[in-house]
């Protein structure tokens, strides 16, 4: 099989997520990739339905449905893909931090504990949600000492505010844990293997 063969869809599929990490699992899965904005307030939605006792997961899949409607709106009739991706400590929600301080907080209180990461994705045509889903993966961080910490932080700089909980799994942050359950692809923000399963339902992958 060549690989142009993989994708019967013709044109690229539109990525509304502004994640270089997911753009390299899709491009690496084979898919050809065209990114779009989605403007949405992540953290305006994520708090009216903290309002309403919304559980970290629902909130996932509620702020990746938000973004591809956002994207359809200015993109009617293509095929386009967006996801989120919440932390769930406990049943609290953590969002990206706003600063260094801040992500140090968020780390201090995952030390030693797990907490799970939900990654949703939805799949739209215009005003048609064609599949939606979501996946989840376990996570214990270690006891680390702070010293450790603030070497970490200080290595990784603004990288820390730009994702979930203050780390990135497939770089430094891998040395923050003890133990993880859970598809690759999952934590690091896309449930890229039900997303692939979903396009060849669409027959958009070759079978």
């Amino acid at each position: 099989m060549s690989g142009q063969s993989f994708w019967k869809a013709g044109q690229p599929l539109l990525l509304a997520s502004g994640s270089a990490t997911r753009r390299q699992m899709l491009e690496a899965a084979g898919i050809p990739l065209e990114v779009v904005r989605a403007p949405v307030d992540e953290g305006a939605i994520a708090a009216a339905l903290l309002e309403t006792r919304k559980t970290p997961a629902e909130i996932a899949i509620a702020l990746a449905h938000a973004k591809a409607e956002a994207a359809a709106r200015r993109h009617p009739g293509e095929l386009l893909l967006a996801a989120d991706q919440t932390l769930d400590h406990q049943g609290r929600l953590l969002m990206k931090p706003a600063d260094r301080p801040h992500a140090r907080a968020q780390l201090m209180s995952l030390r030693g504990t797990e907490h799970l990461l939900h990654s949703a994705a939805v799949l739209r045509r215009g005003d048609a949600v064609l599949w939606a889903g979501i996946a989840s993966a376990s996570l214990r961080m270690r006891n680390f000492s702070e010293v450790f910490l603030d070497a970490y932080l200080e290595r990784m700089g603004a990288v820390v505010t730009t994702t979930v909980g203050g780390y990135q799994l497939e770089a430094l942050g891998i040395h923050l844990f003890d133990a993880i359950e859970g598809d690759h692809s999952t934590i690091l923000g896309l449930p890229l293997i039900p997303v692939l399963h979903a396009l060849r339902d669409l027959d958009c992958l070759a079978v």
